[in-house]
């Protein structure tokens, strides 16, 4: 039976662990062959090596994308070397703590620097592939934070803000010629994205938040983006939340 991705190229960032982890696996095991990015090459090289002994076919390109010259790098390399990119998953993102009293700048600029601007440069570099190939999909991770703002979420809220207006506009700009454009936005899911947290406090939070009973898992949110993408041409998902099921807030 023919897979659902099969013959299609994806590109995705953030790949190393979390969503784009479990992304990467599940459009590979629909058949894409998959290109992994991210700044970790030894957990790249895990990833490629769970999809191969799949049966899958995969590459890693080590890179920090919040260097546009890196990011159109991984771009190019992926056409070079799999002729094509069919799919470009945009799962590089980072959350730091921090309302505007004492606020930490540098912090405030990576945030929008990995959240917002390196899923443009990786846009600004795919679109013109999939304009000469005659289609594509664009993919973001955003956050269902994206709709709401906090004292503690203030800089993160405002990056996924920015980014669900920008891949909004990307879709009313390409959508005419056959470029399907989807913001994903999750709620809990268990990933590592507190990790990094530089405030103790907040990160025991979310470390808190994402490993709760029932938590959405990396895979399940990559089984989505299969499915989202195996769909017609003509259906666009351009806009979709995933949260646990026992979250009943607003």
């Amino acid at each position: 039976m023919t897979k659902p991705l099969s013959g299609k190229v994806a590109l995705v960032t953030g790949a190393s662990s979390g969503i784009g982890e479990g992304t990467a696996v599940a459009l590979a095991a629909a058949g894409a062959k998959v290109v992994v990015a991210a700044r970790r090459a030894d957990r790249l090289e895990g990833v490629v090596r769970q999809i191969e002994q799949a049966g899958g076919t995969a590459l890693a390109l080590a890179a920090d994308v919040t260097v546009e010259a890196e990011a159109a790098r991984i771009v190019e390399e992926t056409v070079a070397k799999l002729g094509r990119i069919d799919i470009l998953i945009n799962s590089a993102g980072v959350m730091q703590a921090g309302g505007i009293e004492n606020c930490d700048l540098d912090e405030y600029r990576r945030v929008f620097d990995i959240n917002l601007f390196a899923t443009l440069y990786t846009c600004k570099a795919s679109v013109p592939h999939m304009l000469q190939q005659g289609e594509g999909d664009i993919v973001t991770i955003s956050s269902l934070a994206g709709r709401k703002g906090g004292p503690q979420t203030n800089a993160y809220s405002a990056s996924k803000h920015a980014v669900n207006s920008m891949t909004d506009a990307m879709r009313q700009e390409l959508g005419g010629r056959n470029i399907r454009i989807c913001t994903l936005m999750p709620g809990a899911t268990s990933t590592e994205v507190g990790d990094s947290i530089s405030d103790p406090n907040w990160r025991k939070a979310i470390q808190a938040h994402v490993s709760k009973d029932g938590a959405v898992l990396p895979s399940e949110v990559g089984e989505t983006i299969a499915y989202i993408l195996s769909l017609p041409r003509r259906v666009n998902i351009s806009e979709i939340c995933i949260r646990p099921t026992s979250d009943t807030s607003a």
